[in-house]
């Protein structure tokens, strides 16, 4: 009797696995995109539940870096710098074209043979 051997799989740089047969794990978290997109204007808008001051604020200013959790920003018009936390982050606009590194290569290519996961 033959025992079937496992189908090996493929880590991706972030850790997650790759598994045969289905698209790759998707890389393109919020922080890579501001990150791609550092020194651009911005406006974020926000949410802060429970605050009796104000719950909803809207940030105008240049990215200056941004990490898993948070993103700084800088106003160009105060020189003021927000510290912003990503939980309370709702979208993102931007004026100007995005830049946006898929990082599976463009188009449909060889991916559109695989099955969503």
């Amino acid at each position: 009797m033959q025992v079937p051997f496992p189908t090996p799989t493929a880590a991706t740089p972030s850790g997650g696995i790759n598994v045969p047969g289905m698209l790759p794990v998707e890389e393109s978290y919020i922080e890579n995109i501001l990150r791609l997109n550092k020194g651009k204007l911005v406006q974020i808008n926000s949410t802060y539940e429970h605050n009796k001051e104000w719950n909803a604020k809207i940030f105008h200013g240049i990215i200056e870096a941004a990490g898993r959790d948070h993103v700084i920003l800088s106003d160009p018009q105060t020189g003021k710098r927000y510290l912003i936390p990503m939980i309370y982050v709702d979208f993102i606009t931007f004026d100007e074209p995005i830049e946006y590194e898929y990082p599976f290569g463009s188009g449909a290519g060889p991916l559109a043979n695989y099955p969503p996961r």
